[in-house]
């Protein structure tokens, strides 16, 4: 932050830079420090220069662009004349950003009589339409939108001084690069553009190029430098916890508002459902949505009615909520751009915030890759038990009860009628158990031992890098089971083999459920599974009995097939499956398994419907 200069009876003074319509705006709204962007705005000395500014998510872009642009907007004059055709234009990828920067740029230049207009998708073009009639100084909109005001000649831009790209590198990730160049190309050529962004890769780079005269590359914050105000933590989970990670994370934080970060919409969908019915105070964002939906669930989170938002990539991508202070991301970030976006949402502005990684097992390696990529470093933790929350929960109560004020005269009759009939001791369990009753019962998790996980930070598990890896050497269910018990069965990648279809045919040929199948690896020629300890007697007597498994297929002790193997291997198929021809000799040199017995050459075995 940059502190603003004091004058003598100690009042903040704007730096001379900012236009003085503004600088009454900032101090009516408190500022007494500026972000490094706005101060490079502010102080820079560009002129009318053209910008390629990269700056942190949440440090201050909107108010940095406003500053940038008012000279040239205003001139010398200290308010706006009559609207007409606009002489500013800001573009941000998604409605919710459009909208949020015309409510800030509305605050920052009210002393100077500006009229805005917005033109964003899901909104009445029609109201649109009419309000760039009327005229207007400054349009924000998105990308899409303003291409089709322009075509329809309801939006002119021949009078436009300046034109802002907010968020450029998220609106090329959008596949918008053909709906700016159209926008860009009927803007008159002598205008101010200016590209704000979070990184600048060479999309961005070659757009500037085009579009962008001698412009001035800014770089307000470092390139390499760790978000100072965001704490990054991951946390560990089984696989099979993900969510109820999810539910106790939220409750052991004291964090007043969260948004939490998924994959897909259903995936929203089901995590909302949840949430909801463990009692918290939850909205949704996601791209199926109607905007009016996503304006409701927004000022939702912004007027304290709902404490949790669950949302897609794209539905939050640019949001800002005030007081968010606490950033979960249910599914693993694809690449080091999403992570950065997704937790950029808090630690704004100079405020904290924490940014959680839920990590299954199986993905510990994903998650340290795209860390690393980014550049960040995370504190290893295990997720809230149950004792925690419950502890926490105990001092929030002893809390409300500290702090309560007195009986009031009003009150002090019926306390007494109270006591009188009911003991202390009685009227505090009852009030105890109320407020239990209010809360959210926590998850009962079987958490990773954090000794054991910080102790393999540097080093890859080799479990974890086989299923991280792309190709499909290897696909589990689940964790290696407690001394669970190994066998094969004849399938493996050669045959197509899935884990969605043996899981049943595993499930049927034993007399087992699905929770009594560990992980299951599948090789080029047979695949390995585990059963439960408890259920491997069993399951082992099942498949000797005859038909227990489908025509030409074998399932056996892991043990017994290897030994097959070596008694048998130059009469027997891949897996030591009987009734095989013995295999063929490949130009590599290694063994092809010819077709079964009793089949046409070079057909698999039928897959089970």
């Amino acid at each position: 932050m940059t502190m603003m200069p004091t004058d003598d009876a100690g009042h903040t003074s704007m730096p001379a830079a900012i236009h003085r319509s503004l600088a009454s705006a900032l101090a009516a709204k408190g500022y007494s420090q500026l972000t490094p962007v706005q101060a490079e705005m502010a102080t820079g000395g560009h002129g009318e220069a053209d910008l390629l500014v990269s700056a942190q998510t949440g440090s201050g872009k909107t108010v940095a662009f406003g500053i940038a642009i008012a000279s040239t907007l205003l001139g010398g004059a200290a308010r706006f004349g009559e609207a007409g055709q606009p002489l500013g234009l800001v573009i941000a990828p998604t409605r919710e950003l459009a909208i949020q920067v015309q409510r800030e740029l509305d605050w920052l230049y009210a002393a100077t009589g500006i009229r805005t207009a917005t033109c964003v998708g899901g909104m009445d073009m029609r109201g649109e339409r009419r309000a760039l009639e009327r005229g207007a100084h400054l349009v924000v909109g998105t990308p899409g939108r303003l291409r089709d005001h322009i075509t329809k000649g309801a939006l002119d831009l021949g009078a436009l001084r300046a034109v802002v790209l907010d968020e450029a590198d998220e609106m090329l990730d959008l596949g918008f690069r053909e709906d700016l160049e159209f926008i860009l190309g009927a803007a008159p050529h002598e205008r101010r553009t200016l590209l704000f962004s979070a990184t600048v890769p060479r999309g961005i780079a070659e757009l500037a190029k085009t579009f962008q005269t001698d412009a001035v590359r800014i770089a307000a914050t470092a390139p390499t430098g760790q978000h100072a105000d965001i704490e990054y933590q991951l946390m560990l989970v089984r696989r099979d916890e993900r969510e109820h990670a999810v539910i106790n994370t939220l409750l052991g934080s004291d964090s007043t508002s969260a948004l939490v970060f998924c994959h897909t919409r259903e995936a929203v969908r089901h995590l909302t459902a949840r949430l909801l019915n463990r009692g918290f105070s939850v909205v949704s964002l996601s791209g199926e949505m109607a905007q009016s939906e996503r304006s409701n669930a927004l000022q939702s989170m912004r007027d304290g009615r709902a404490h949790v938002c669950v949302a897609t990539d794209v539905a939050a991508r640019g949001i800002d909520l005030p007081n968010l202070d606490l950033v979960i991301h249910a599914d693993v970030p694809s690449n080091p751009a999403t992570l950065l976006h997704r937790s950029g949402r808090t630690g704004r502005a100079g405020r904290k915030g924490v940014c959680v990684l839920i990590v299954p097992e199986n993905r510990r390696g994903a998650a340290q890759r795209v860390l690393a990529l980014a550049k960040l470093t995370a504190t290893v933790r295990a997720a809230p038990g149950i004792a925690e929350i419950e502890a926490r929960y105990r001092r929030q109560i002893l809390d409300t009860v500290l702090s309560a004020a007195d009986s009031d005269e009003a009150e002090t009759a019926f306390v007494a009628e109270l006591l009188g009939q009911a003991s202390p001791e009685r009227i505090a369990a009852a009030f105890l158990r109320q407020q239990l009753a209010a809360r959210p019962v926590p998850e009962d998790l079987l958490p990773l031992p954090v000794g054991e996980m910080q102790a393999r930070k540097g080093k890859r598990d080799k479990r974890f890098e086989e299923e991280d890896a792309p190709a499909p050497a290897r696909e589990g269910r689940g964790p290696d089971m407690e001394g669970g018990v190994w066998f094969t069965l004849s399938l493996g990648r050669k045959q197509r083999a899935d884990p969605k279809w043996l899981l049943p045919m595993i499930c049927k040929a034993g007399g087992v459920s699905k929770r009594d199948v560990g992980s299951i690896r599948i090789d080029d020629t047979e695949t390995r599974f585990e059963i439960s300890a408890e259920k491997a007697a069993d399951f082992a007597e099942r498949i000797r009995q005859p038909g227990s498994c489908e025509r030409g297929i074998v399932i056996a002790p892991a043990g017994e097939v290897r030994a097959e193997h070596r008694r048998r291997k130059p009469q027997s198929g891949p897996g030591g499956k009987p009734g095989q021809k013995p295999l063929r000799k490949s130009h590599r040199g290694r063994g092809t398994p010819a077709a079964p017995v009793g089949k046409p050459k070079g057909k698999k075995p039928k897959r089970p419907t």
